[in-house]
Parts: structure tokens; C-alpha cells; sequence
């Protein structure tokens, strides 16, 4: 972690300009730079700014501080920005890096975000001055203790709690995060009229609704990876909102958990086109309410099968089906032996590795195979990407 030294230094003049004039170089060969000032620490913020050009594009673009265990956990700056928060004031709880607390200044007139941590607070200071961000008041000292004894009141609070123990250790349920959400969630009601809780893309939606109801629940998902699942309180209903960053957003009621699978025959010579559910559908199981409208569809971690084309966009890619068959590895092999074939599999026991050495194909090539179970069979589905 960068200490109060560290960063007096990278904020000279000298070291902000090697920084600058190095910036497209291997951080390895700048650390052995004998004419580079604090080659080290030049070498790491080199390393980190060039992670960050897509993660963090303002951060990279004013040349701003970052922390490398601090850039680890922290968001990217599509994400952060998306989310619906807006207001007066909001206080969040755990400032990190200060990317969504940079997200929140664009929306709220006052922000108040707390850090630990003394030198990484005195980074986001320095950052939000090299930004010209003016509306956020950085407080040095723990969360807990400062939502126990503020007098504020503010429209929001947000919080992002560590999901990780102090031996390392991956935390998924609420109560074992830092700070503990919902041990202070009676309190945080008394100073914010809502809370936004941002959680692993590993929580559980029905989860969040035992704990939090009236609530909205929030699947993010960006580039066919599920990032982040949040937590909106006092929302007037149990919702649950799909975004997938790039594409849209869909909401559903509580009770599209449950929605029952298709119950028809599977006939594949009469679908034409087959859907691919977002990540996010199947995080929060509602792949089946959204797409049974439109196609037949058995599982919520499984493909859709559709007749026409659908008429309206969908959290999900469309693919035209060339031709479907039954697995039989055998006659496979006798077709595609040698050839690249790329695999995608849903709802399929059989692993790719698995499929390839039977079928005797090889990574790479044009053609795009799906593989699923439907009624206790295995098929193999050579498609065409439409959109």
C-alpha cells in the first residue's frame, strides 16, 4: 500500500513528469532506469495507469494515484456510473479507491465518503483535486464509527463492504462483510432515506430479499461476465432490475424467480434461432420469465429455442440454428476430425475437453457449436451469430 511518503513523492513535479514522458513503456525496464528519478515507485504507478487506461479512463487521462491492492478491489468506471442514484447528499461508506465516489459527485451535491485508512484517503483527496471534483468531503476514520455518532441526515448511503477476511478469505454472506450491513442497517435507516449495497456477483437474490424486502435487486453483468449484484432499499415493491451495460435494462417482479419452464414437446426441427441468456438472467433466475415469451425455454441456466425471430430486444445473443442433431461422437469424428470447432455448452454434463477428444476437433475455426440437454438428450447445434 502507498504510504504518506510515497505519495509526497509522486506528487513532485519530477516524478509526475516521468511518470508522463514513460507512460507506454515496460514498468520492468523503467524500475532498472538509472535515469529515472524513484524508478520504483515510477515503475509501479506506470504498471497500474496502463491497467487502468480501460478500467479507470479519467484516472489514467490526469495521471491520478493509484494504489495497486486498492485498484484490485475496486470498480471499473462503467459500472459505477450506471448506477441509479441521485440527490441532495449521499454518504458513502466505503471509499476505496473513490471510483464510485467519483460516479456519486456527478449526481448528488454533496458527497461524503469515509476511508480508514489515512494515506489512501489522502490519495482520493489528491485524485479528486487532479480531477476537479470540489463536492466531496473526505473523512478519515472507520465507517462504523461515524455512522454511529454522525448527526447528518442524507438521501442515500451507499456501501460497498469488503468481502474479503483478514486472512484473505472470499466472503459471500452480508453479515460476514465489512463493515456488517446488516447489523448497522436499523441505523443506517435513521440518517439516509435509502440504502445502496453493492455485493459479489456471487450473492444470492433471494438473499438480498429476505434481508432487505421492499427492495430492488440489481444483476450487472458487462461482456458476458456477471460484475456486481446491488441492493436498492425501501424501493415500493421486491423488483429485480437485469442490466447489462452496453445492451439495456429489464425489470421483473419478486415473483420471476419462480416462473415455470416450458412444458412442451422439444421439437428441433421447427426452431430456427437460438437464444442465449445473459449471464445476469441466470444470476437472478429469471432467464425463464424473460424469454419464455418468446421461445421455449426448460431451464433457467439453459438455452431458449425460438420458432420466428424475436421482435423486441432481449438480455440475451440470438443465434440462427444451421442444423441440430443428437450427440453421437462416432459420426461426429468421421465429420469434423481435424477441423477447429469453438464449443459453447449449457445445461450439458459432457465437459469440451471431453467433446473434443472424442470428436477429434481442435480449438479455433469458423464453425460455433452449442451443447445441450433437452429431455434427457444431448444435442449438438451448429450455429450462425445474428446479433
Amino acid at each position: 500500500m502507498i504510504t504518506i511518503n510515497d505519495l509526497d513523492i509522486l506528487r513532485t513535479e519530477e516524478v509526475r513528469r516521468a511518470i508522463d514522458e514513460n507512460i507506454e513503456r515496460d514498468p520492468a525496464k523503467i524500475a532498472l532506469s538509472k535515469g529515472v528519478p524513484n524508478a520504483a515507485l515510477v515503475a509501479t504507478q506506470v504498471k497500474y495507469l496502463q491497467r487502468a487506461r480501460r478500467k479507470l479512463p479519467a484516472l489514467y487521462e490526469a495521471r491520478c494515484v493509484i494504489p495497486p491492492r486498492a485498484f484490485e478491489q475496486c470498480s471499473s468506471q462503467e459500472s459505477a456510473h450506471r448506477k441509479p442514484l441521485s440527490g441532495g447528499s449521499v454518504l458513502d461508506m466505503t471509499c476505496g479507491l473513490g471510483i464510485d465516489t467519483m460516479a456519486l459527485a456527478e449526481r448528488f451535491e454533496r458527497v461524503v465518503t469515509i476511508e480508514r485508512d489515512e494515506a489512501l484517503a489522502e490519495v482520493v483527496r489528491y485524485n479528486m483535486s487532479l480531477l476537479g471534483i470540489k463536492n466531496v468531503e473526505v473523512v478519515t476514520a472507520s465507517s462504523e464509527e461515524y455512522v454511529m455518532t454522525t448527526q447528518e441526515q442524507f438521501d442515500w448511503v451507499f456501501v460497498d463492504p469488503d468481502r474479503r477476511s483478514a486472512e484473505g478469505k472470499k466472503m459471500v454472506c452480508m453479515e460476514d462483510c465489512s463493515p456488517n450491513v446488516v447489523a448497522l442497517m436499523p441505523r443506517l435507516r435513521e440518517i439516509a432515506k435509502r440504502v445502496a449495497i453493492k455485493l459479489s456477483p456471487m450473492f444470492d437474490c433471494a438473499e438480498a430479499f429476505r434481508l432487505c424486502s421492499p427492495a430492488e435487486v440489481e444483476v450487472v453483468s458487462i461482456g458476458g461476465e456477471c460484475k456486481e449484484v446491488n441492493i436498492y432499499t425501501n424501493a415500493e415493491s421486491d423488483m429485480l432490475r437485469i442490466a447489462v451495460i452496453g445492451d439495456g435494462e429489464w425489470l421483473f417482479s419478486h415473483e420471476a424467480m419462480v416462473a415455470e419452464p416450458s412444458t412442451e414437446v422439444f421439437t428441433p426441427e421447427e426452431y430456427r434461432y437460438l437464444l442465449v441468456p445473459d449471464v445476469a438472467l441466470q444470476k437472478a433466475r429469471v432467464a425463464i420469465a424473460a424469454l419464455k415469451p418468446y421461445a421455449s425455454i426448460w431451464s433457467n441456466n439453459g438455452y431458449a429455442f425460438a420458432r420466428e425471430l424475436p421482435d423486441v430486444a432481449l438480455p440475451a445473443r440470438v443465434f440462427e440454428i444451421k442444423s441440430m442433431e443428437q450427440y453421437r461422437p462416432k459420426e461426429l469424428k468421421r465429420r469434423w476430425k481435424g477441423e477447429g470447432v469453438e464449443f459453447m455448452k449449457r445445461d450439458c454434463a459432457l465437459s469440451i475437453d471431453a467433446v473434443r477428444r472424442a470428436t477429434g476437433t481442435r480449438p479455433g475455426g469458423e464453425r460455433l457449436v452449442a451443447l445441450t440437454t433437452v429431455a434427457n438428450d444431448t444435442w449438438v447445434i451448429d450455429l450462425k451469430l445474428l446479433q
